[in-house]
C-alpha cells in the first residue's frame, strides 16, 4: 500500500461535517426565520449549490487527476442532464393534465 492509502481520510470527515452543517443551516432558515418565501428559497438554493460544489471536491475528487478537460466535460454533461430532467418534470407536472 502506498503512503496515501494509509493515512486517515480527514478530508472526507471535514466534507461530511460541512455538508451536515449546511443542511442544518438550510433547515434552520426554512423553519426558524420569518423571511419571505422567495428569500428562503433563494438562500436554500444557494446553500444547495455550495453543498454540491463541496461534495464534488471533497468526495468525488474533481480537483485530482491529470485530465481536467474530461472532468469539466463530464460535470457539464451532468448539469445539462439534470436541467433537462428537472425542466421536463416541471413541464409535465404543470401542463400534462391539459391533454
Amino acid at each position: 500500500m502506498d503512503k496515501k492509502m494509509k493515512r486517515y481520510p480527514i478530508g472526507h470527515v471535514v466534507g461530511f461535517l460541512s455538508s451536515l452543517l449546511l443542511t442544518f443551516v438550510a433547515a434552520g432558515i426554512a423553519l426558524r426565520t420569518s423571511l419571505s418565501f422567495h428569500t428562503i428559497m433563494l438562500l436554500i438554493g444557494g446553500l444547495a449549490l455550495v453543498q454540491a460544489a463541496l461534495q464534488l471536491f471533497m468526495f468525488m475528487h474533481v480537483n485530482e487527476g491529470e485530465d481536467r478537460k474530461t472532468q469539466v466535460i463530464n460535470i457539464a454533461y451532468g448539469l445539462i442532464v439534470a436541467v433537462i430532467i428537472v425542466a421536463g418534470s416541471i413541464w409535465v407536472m404543470s401542463f400534462g393534465h391539459h391533454h
